[in-house]
Order: C-alpha cells, then sequence, then structure tokens
C-alpha cells in the first residue's frame, strides 16, 4: 500500500492548523453541494459536518488506508473543485489525495481536471424521477431519510408519496415521529412538519404526499401528480410477479422494485455486481436481501481471484420485527422464543441467493443464520474452500485494494482494528465491511468474517438500484479500476 503521508508528521500536527483548515473547508463543501456534488474520505460522506467531524474523517483514513490523511492536502484539492463548473458527481477526496501522492506530479489543478474530465463542463439538466415508497417500517422510514438527502445532493430522484393502511386519526403524526426519531439511527437530520388536512409530511421542503389505501391495484397515482414513477414495495407481502404486478395496474406507476428476495423469474440484483443485467423491458425487480447484497461483493472478488470450489456462510444477524418480543406463539420455527434474550438458529436463503446475481455459484454454497439480541448490525462468516493455496496477509491486502480502488469500493470496505464492534457500524453505507484481522487462511482453506448493517448499509443498495432505473445515478470519481486488476 502505498503511502498517504507521513503518519508520525501528521500525529504531531498542531491540532489548532487541523481545525483552521476544516473550518476553510465547511464553506466550499457547501458551494459544492450547491451544484450537486458531494464529496467524501474513503467513503465517509462529508454531509452537514463540523470541523471536529471532518477531522476525525481524517483521522480514521488511517483505518482504511493504513496511513492517516491531513486536511493539508485535501484543503486545496477542495479549492480547485470549487473553481471547476462540475456535473452531478460524487467526488472522494482521499482518493484524489492518495493519487496525487502517488502520481509524483506537481499541478494539482492539471491532475485534477484530468481526472474529472467526464464531470467538467456537462450540462445535464434533467427533471428528476418520482418515487413511491409502497410500506413505511424499518427499511421504507430508512429509505425515505435517504431519498430526502439524495434529492437535495443530485436532484435525481425525488420521493412523492407513501401508501400504508390508516391505523386510525393520528396515523400520519405517528409515521411523521417514526421518520424524525429513530432509536438505533438517531433523529432525521432536518425538520419535518405535517399538514393534516391534505396528508402531506413535508421534510426538508420536501413534499411527501401519504396514500391510504388497502389495494395495491386501486390507487391513482396521478390524483396526486406522480407520474412515471418507481415504486418501492418494502413490505415484503408479495415476492412473486403475479403479485407485485399488481402496483403496475396503478395509474403512475411504470416500475416496481422489492425490497426482499425475488421468488420465481424474478431478477434479483446485487448493485455493484449484476445492475448491468438490467434491462428496459424489466419492469419487476428484487434487491435481494441484507445479507445476499452483504456477502456477494466479497465472494464474488474472492472467487475471480482465488476460485470457490465450495463455502458455508453463517450469519449472526440481529433481531427482526417477524420474531416476538416474549416468548408467544409464532408460525415459524423456534422465532416465536424472547428476541431480546435468547439467540435464535433459523434458516436463510442468502447463500443460495447469491446464485441469482452470481450463477458461477450455483450449488456451491450452504447458510444458516443465528438471530441475536442487538437491534442491528450483522455478521456473515464465510468459511470457503478454495481452487489455490492462500495466505492470510495476501487476501487481507487485495480486499483493502479492492476497498479502495476498485469499482466495488461502495459496496466492499475493509478494517484491521482490534477494538471494532458491531454497534461501530450502525450507519455504514456500505453493503459489507471486512474485518480483516479476523482472517484465517490456511492451504486452500479461508475464513473471513463480513460486518454489514442489515438496515442501512442494505437501503443504500436499494437507493443505488433505484437511481439505476432513474438513469440518474452519480459519476463515482476518481476513476475505479476491475477488483482483478488490483
Amino acid at each position: 500500500m502505498m503511502q498517504v503521508t507521513d503518519n508520525r508528521q501528521v500525529g504531531h500536527e498542531d491540532w489548532n492548523q487541523r481545525i483552521e483548515r476544516a473550518q476553510e473547508m465547511i464553506p466550499l463543501l457547501h458551494k459544492l453541494r450547491r451544484s450537486n456534488v458531494v464529496t467524501s474520505i474513503f467513503g465517509s460522506l462529508l454531509e452537514g459536518v463540523t470541523d471536529i467531524d471532518i477531522v476525525k474523517a481524517h483521522r480514521y483514513a488511517r483505518r482504511i488506508a493504513g496511513q492517516e490523511l491531513s486536511t493539508a492536502q485535501t484543503l486545496p484539492i477542495l479549492e480547485v473543485l470549487v473553481d471547476l463548473n462540475l456535473a452531478s458527481a460524487s467526488i472522494d477526496l482521499g482518493q484524489l489525495a492518495v493519487k496525487f501522492a502517488e502520481s509524483g506530479e506537481q499541478d494539482l489543478r492539471a491532475f485534477v481536471e484530468e481526472e474529472l474530465a467526464s464531470v467538467i463542463g456537462k450540462d445535464e439538466h434533467k427533471e428528476p424521477r418520482d418515487v413511491v415508497l409502497y410500506g413505511f417500517g424499518r427499511i421504507g422510514r430508512l429509505l425515505a431519510r435517504i431519498l430526502i438527502a439524495r434529492e437535495a445532493a443530485y436532484n435525481g430522484v425525488r420521493l412523492r408519496g407513501i401508501v400504508v393502511r390508516k391505523k386510525g386519526d393520528i396515523d400520519i403524526f405517528k409515521r411523521a415521529s417514526l421518520l424524525r426519531r429513530d432509536s438505533v439511527h438517531g433523529a432525521f437530520n432536518g425538520t419535518i412538519t405535517v399538514d393534516e388536512e391534505n396528508e402531506v409530511i413535508w421534510a426538508n421542503g420536501t413534499k411527501i404526499q401519504m396514500i391510504y389505501a388497502n389495494d395495491p391495484a386501486d390507487i391513482d397515482y396521478t390524483a396526486y401528480g406522480i407520474e412515471d414513477a418507481i415504486l418501492v414495495d418494502n413490505t415484503g407481502v408479495w415476492r412473486d410477479r403475479a403479485g407485485l404486478e399488481q402496483h403496475l395496474k396503478s395509474k403512475g406507476i411504470s416500475r416496481v422494485l422489492l425490497t426482499a428476495p425475488g421468488k420465481g423469474d424474478l431478477k434479483n440484483i446485487v448493485y455493484g455486481i449484476n445492475h448491468a443485467d438490467i434491462e428496459d423491458s424489466d419492469q419487476i425487480l428484487s434487491a435481494a436481501s441484507c445479507t445476499t447484497n452483504g456477502i456477494t461483493p466479497v465472494l464474488k472478488v474472492i472467487n475471480d481471484r482465488y476460485g470457490v470450489v465450495h463455502g458455508h456462510v453463517e450469519t449472526a444477524h440481529s433481531f427482526t420485527n417477524d420474531q416476538n418480543l416474549i416468548d408467544n406463539f409464532h408460525k415459524g420455527d423456534r422465532r416465536g422464543r424472547a428476541a431480546g434474550l435468547n439467540m435464535v438458529l433459523t434458516e436463510t436463503g442468502a447463500a443460495k441467493a447469491v446464485s441469482k446475481a452470481v450463477p458461477e455459484f450455483e450449488g456451491k454454497l450452504t447458510g444458516n443464520a443465528i438471530r441475536v439480541p442487538t437491534p442491528d448490525v450483522s455478521m456473515a462468516v464465510l468459511n470457503l474452500e478454495l481452487e489455490k493455496e492462500v495466505d492470510a496477509a495476501e487476501v487481507n491486502d487485495f480486499l483493502r485494494n479492492v476497498s479502495l480502488h476498485s469499482e466495488l469500493r461502495q459496496q466492499i470496505s475493509y478494517i484491521a482494528s482490534p477494538e471494532v464492534v458491531s454497534s461501530d457500524f450502525v450507519g455504514s453505507t456500505h453493503a459489507g465491511i471486512v474485518d480483516g484481522l479476523a482472517t484465517i487462511a490456511s492451504g486452500k482453506h479461508l475464513v473471513l468474517y463480513v460486518w454489514y448493517d442489515n438496515e442501512f448499509g442494505y437501503s443504500n443498495q436499494v437507493i443505488r438500484i433505484v437511481e439505476e432505473l432513474a438513469g440518474a445515478r452519480p459519476v463515482v470519481l476518481p476513476q475505479r479500476v476491475d477488483p482483478q486488476e488490483l
């Protein structure tokens, strides 16, 4: 791994200098945001950040890149960015700083212009695509939060409506309150108000129409000004083509995305892996499951590099709303026992579902799941028999480079810390995070441990598919490489 800068120099850098430079960065970040340009430090978004947040993001870079990043490296890059006529993009300042340091070039502006040539001076004005959420549970509310933030950042998709069954006269206030406050993910970043008369929730200036209905085929979305919309069904009630086709009978809906594993001939899409398989004729798609999204990218790059003969996936999965709080009747085996008190052994179809995104895994994986007494963030243990002998250090180095430089860097993250635990990954936007210190390799046998935020990380994967369907995916820069070229 090439060095970003001298750790000793950064470690002893004057704190006040770091803060002053971070404070200089804040108005520049806001200016870029107004131009629909979002920045990050190795995947850590610089959205609504304070000077302390910026310094921490630079400090955290050492966990990923192996070296700490200095604000003295990124501030000049930001100053160049605000002077360019940029189209919508997601730009990683950490990546640019590393590439510039490694390039040996002296002219920073010329370097940045070359790296960002694809988004300089591009006129891309287009109307945002309407999105409707059918259901408003754990995933639905997180999708709403992300959509509201993405509309402000890129203006490519906009949340127009939420469909639920009405549960009393105060329903809309309850829904707004659940969007405003979340016991796991914290408070909504902004303001939320309710227009009871018109059944509208206003969130950071976004008008969200609450639509009360019992039948998915019995809604005229055009009556609310919603046209050609992408509907995201996060209820899990219908998982096959016949059930989900009901949405397409409603005026105003043109495509449907399911936030659960699809049955039958439905394409299960893991963004970053097989989203290129989406065709214009595909009106109904599945975003697979949180676990399938968490493990598939890692399995894909390992299989491409080393070849997987067979594997077993064991997940320690946070409890879900499907389980009982206390012992009571449940139609599923073991799930009737108190979720907050027990580890509950159950089945998972995630291992077999990998082959729907990566056909080479057909018949190669088995899997089980253990529901554990945590509200969010799960772990998958990948126990793999490979075609080639492997070394743990080499595998870790490969996966770290994939997380930093490859086209899968939004899906795969990497960490090597002896102190991290599950709660440290709440809010991760990645599909999965490889825990390098837990990697075990012996001959052709490899064991990998992958953390994943089964709520927020998965929801980000869903939104990437929504943006792909809308033709509104922001360009991610600097340019990424195929994982197998690393």
